[in-house]
């Protein structure tokens, strides 16, 4: 796994031969959207030989109506759940897994309860002969999801915390995901990886050292690609490790202040077609 203390890459300075994008709040506009100009240069990327991948933390069942978005072959592996899945969109196969195993995931779920009273706790699985093949998300009756829309299935708290998850999910929308963050953080150090997606109190915890980085290291292996030799795209502070880890890191002119101070390039936000802005440079 990639530590979010790992060195940083050498500057990439040539082309890049692995585009590497994070979903929400980059690759996506505020509608949802992906425009044409920024698949035109996507297309133009991969045509000229670059590997193209996203990274996101979403989970495997949310890709496909993303690729849908895209021409067809342009994607093919998606790092999902913040690195915890490899998933084969073309295939619709996990590839593979990396899970936070029971002892931990009630561990922190105490913790977090103790932090945070009343606070709602939900988790993501990877799909496997109990789920029926299929990626599945669990919360319990207190969990308020973040995006106001849900595809949750309910389950008590034991239910919750009884299996590997590939992602343990936090949620106090009467605090911010920084404060949560900052509180958190130092009690459950090395025994998960915190971060966040969404501003409004949501903490989302992993495997220790599974991070967007280890995720999107693992494509790049795969492709025999250096990390000197791509470049990554991200707004939030899920995005931390891989924006460091890429030879060039870019955010977006609408990320988090925490990624603004940490990328080697800002580029205009999302809604102005800031990820085609900076491969047209190539490409």
């Amino acid at each position: 796994m990639i530590s979010p203390d790992a060195p940083e890459a050498p500057h990439h300075t040539g082309a890049p031969r692995l585009v590497a994008t994070d979903v929400d709040g980059t690759l996506l506009d505020d509608d949802h959207a992906i425009s044409e100009r920024t698949v035109s240069a996507i297309s133009r990327a991969v045509a000229a030989g670059a590997g193209f991948v996203l990274v996101t933390g979403r989970p495997p069942r949310w890709i496909p109506p993303i690729v849908a978005r895209l021409p067809a072959g342009l994607v093919r592996l998606c790092v999902c759940a913040n690195g915890a899945v490899l998933y084969d969109a073309v295939d619709d196969a996990v590839l593979a897994a990396h899970t936070l195993d029971p002892d931990a995931v009630r561990t922190v779920a105490a913790i977090a309860a103790e932090l945070f009273p009343g606070c709602g706790l939900g988790v993501e699985r990877v799909g496997n002969s109990e789920t029926g093949g299929a990626d599945e998300f669990l919360a319990d009756p207190a969990y308020v999801h973040a995006w106001g829309e849900s595809d949750a299935g309910p389950a008590t708290r034991d239910e919750l915390l009884a299996h590997p998850v590939t992602k343990l999910l936090v949620r106090a929308p009467e605090l911010s995901s920084d404060q949560m963050r900052e509180r958190l953080g130092p009690r459950v150090e090395g025994l998960a990886d915190l971060t966040f997606s969404h501003p409004g109190g949501l903490i989302e915890a992993a495997a220790p050292g599974v991070t967007k980085a280890s995720g999107l290291a693992e494509v790049a292996a795969r492709a025999g690609v250096d990390a000197s030799d791509v470049v990554a795209f991200g707004d939030m502070p899920n995005d931390r490790e891989m924006l460091r880890w890429a030879g060039r890191g870019v955010a977006m002119g609408n990320a988090h202040p925490e990624l603004l101070a940490l990328a080697d390039e800002v580029t205009a936000p999302n809604t102005r077609h800031g990820l085609a802005e900076v491969l047209e440079r190539w490409f």
